[in-house]
């Protein structure tokens, strides 16, 4: 980061390794037209401020997830309304250009959604960083910003409130849950 600096062109390569990650981590919050925005708008601000980045930090991936996750709280009534259609009608435009998908996965969609959409924004961008970006909870931390504890609470009462709107026994086994997201377990 710190070479990009006097030599811009190297941030290039920072874009080419985490912009296809950030923009399926959006298409999956707000859909394929926000995502293309959101990717675009986080390597532009992140460009304009790396002067600023803590070079303490070993990896910009937290950092970069941190400023996705900050755009797309600002698109946040659009998610949520994305999320309770998907709830009513099952209907998921991300997921409907797949080729192939399985009965059982529409089934948990609908549902998911609104268990989703039910949690506070702080709640869901922990739970969403940590099943669908990959990350851990200390780059969730680094991420928003957050303390390490206030990660682990959040993930924690996040999972809670989604096993209990999906209805699903905390006392199951993972083998139990086959079709259940392994992040709600």
């Amino acid at each position: 980061m710190a070479q990009s600096l006097e030599q811009p062109e190297l941030f290039a390569g920072l874009y080419d390794r985490h912009a296809p990650d950030i923009h399926r981590y959006a298409a999956r919050r707000l859909g394929e037209g926000a995502a293309d925005d959101i990717t675009a708008e986080t390597f532009l601000i992140a460009f304009r401020t790396r002067a600023r980045y803590d070079t303490a930090h070993r990896l910009a991936r937290p950092w970069l997830y941190g400023i996705a996750a900050n755009l797309i709280g600002k698109h946040r009534r659009t998610e949520v309304r994305a999320l309770r259609a998907l709830a009513r009608t099952g209907h998921d435009p991300v997921a409907a250009s797949w080729s192939e998908r399985s009965d059982e996965r529409i089934a948990v969609q609908a549902p998911l959604a609104g268990a989703l959409a039910g949690l506070s924004p702080g709640d869901r961008h922990v739970l969403l960083l940590v099943a669908w970006a990959d990350l851990g909870y200390q780059e969730v931390a680094e991420a928003l910003q957050i303390p390490l504890g206030t990660v682990r609470s959040r993930l924690n009462r996040a999972r809670r409130k989604v096993r209990e709107a999906l209805r699903i026994d905390p006392s199951f086994t993972p083998d139990e849950l086959e079709l259940t997201p392994s992040w709600t377990k």
